[in-house]
């Protein structure tokens, strides 16, 4: 790769990209979105050259993260159009005001610029990253897992070939997988203005420790549910068992379950039956409930702080909310945590208490994504809390600046 040219082109087209107007790049895609279900047999015969090069010992979870059918290839294509008619960001009024002095104040969205997202062998990203920097004014480089790498070259060929005519070139695909590519963009700051690691805990860890732009940290998943002694347990069952095996490989998925003990010996062997194929790790309590039943093991210290990603999910008893606070507390990644109650009080509790992006009362963790949030999308779920928290959709990829207009002030 060579990373001058493509920086200084990419920096370019950032340029007049913030300009474009939104018919534009609406029009672009749709065009996008077309090309992709009109090549969909191409895009799959490349995913399942992917799949068969996937090493034995990979998950059940990695793999699925890794899958594309007909149905996932037309959900991209659907957030394609999704993001072409949300509104544009760029150039939107937050903030006006007019001063004594004459001046006239605007506080304006713009453009980040250049964008640098790594991210896991996930090439659905590739379509939606895409989309929403480029609907927001931006340019884009990207960067997925080797796994991925005959799935990514078609779709980095279609969006290249959505562009051909239009003099602009908005996102370049990285094939050249050495992580040492890597570590050389980390250090531009001069020609990348923001990187997005999406990913596990050691390449977030890696870009943190190493990036001299800002980063937009898109952390570890480890949600957690906290049951109530006045929950609705046919409810918490349903929700429960959504969050965890619905896709478990996902980082919105269920990790542990916190019970309160008033209701515990008779909601755990409701949910377990009601978790076919899960592998249950348990306190003491958890184990003295669900005594000799299969899949059921001890938990290890380290499981409460184990993003599993796979049909494995913690439970631990508490003996009230203000424990379930406190381990959340101790062990959250400050995702997606969620109650299940009758109890308004509780709930707005838990909510005013959790300190996470998303905090959901009787519902699934699973919704803590930008296309279900009505975003179009997202370039991850931020877990920070400058800049962006939550889903990193459109407006999250803009920065205010002031515009000001005047008629020859001076400061005195």
């Amino acid at each position: 790769m060579e990373n001058d040219r493509i920086l200084f082109e990419l920096k370019k087209s950032a340029r007049i990209l913030s300009q474009w107007p939104a018919e534009n790049k609406n029009a672009a895609l749709e065009a996008l979105a077309s090309l992709l279900l009109r090549n969909a047999d191409q895009i799959l015969h490349a995913n399942k050259q992917d799949l068969e090069n996937l090493p034995i010992e990979a998950t059940a979870a990695f793999r699925d993260r890794l899958t594309l059918n007909q149905q996932r290839i037309d959900a991209m294509a659907e957030s394609l159009r999704q993001v072409a008619k949300l509104a544009d960001p760029v150039g939107e009024i937050t903030e006006e005001r007019h001063l004594p002095n004459g001046l006239h104040i605007r506080r304006v969205r713009a453009p980040l610029g250049v964008i640098f997202l790594i991210f896991e062998s996930r090439p659905n990203v590739i379509t939606e990253a895409f989309s929403l920097a480029f609907k927001a004014g931006n340019t884009i480089l990207l960067r997925g897992g080797s796994d991925s790498r005959a799935s990514a070259k078609v779709i980095y060929q279609l969006i290249d070939k959505a562009f051909q005519n239009s003099g602009l070139k908005p996102f370049y695909g990285i094939e050249d997988y050495d992580h040492a590519i890597v570590g050389e963009l980390l250090k531009r700051p001069d020609l990348i203005d923001v990187v997005v690691p999406r990913g596990g805990a050691k390449l977030i860890e890696f870009v943190q420790a190493h990036a001299l732009m800002p980063v937009i940290k898109n952390d570890r998943g480890m949600c957690h549910a906290y049951i109530d002694d006045e929950a609705d347990l046919e409810m918490a069952t349903r929700v429960v068992a959504n969050a965890k095996t619905q896709r478990p490989g996902v980082c919105n998925a269920l990790e542990t379950i916190l019970v309160n003990d008033r209701i515990a010996r008779e909601f755990l062997p409701k949910l377990y039956s009601a978790t076919i194929g899960v592998q249950w790790r348990g306190d003491e309590r958890t184990l003295q409930i669900l005594n000799g039943l299969p899949r059921v093991k001890p938990a290890h210290s380290s499981d409460w702080d184990t993003e599993h990603l796979d049909m494995i999910i913690n439970c631990k008893i508490v003996a009230d909310l203000p424990e379930a606070l406190d381990h959340i507390e101790q062990h959250g990644s400050k995702h997606s945590e969620t109650i299940i109650t009758r109890n308004e009080n509780k709930a707005r509790r838990f909510q005013a208490d959790v300190d996470a992006a998303a905090v959901y009362w009787n519902a699934s963790t699973r919704f803590t994504d930008g296309f279900a949030f009505g975003l179009g999308g997202e370039l991850g779920i931020s877990t920070q809390k400058l800049h962006v928290r939550g889903p990193v959709g459109l407006r999250e990829l803009t920065t205010p600046r002031w515009i000001i207009d005047g008629t020859g002030q001076i400061r005195t």
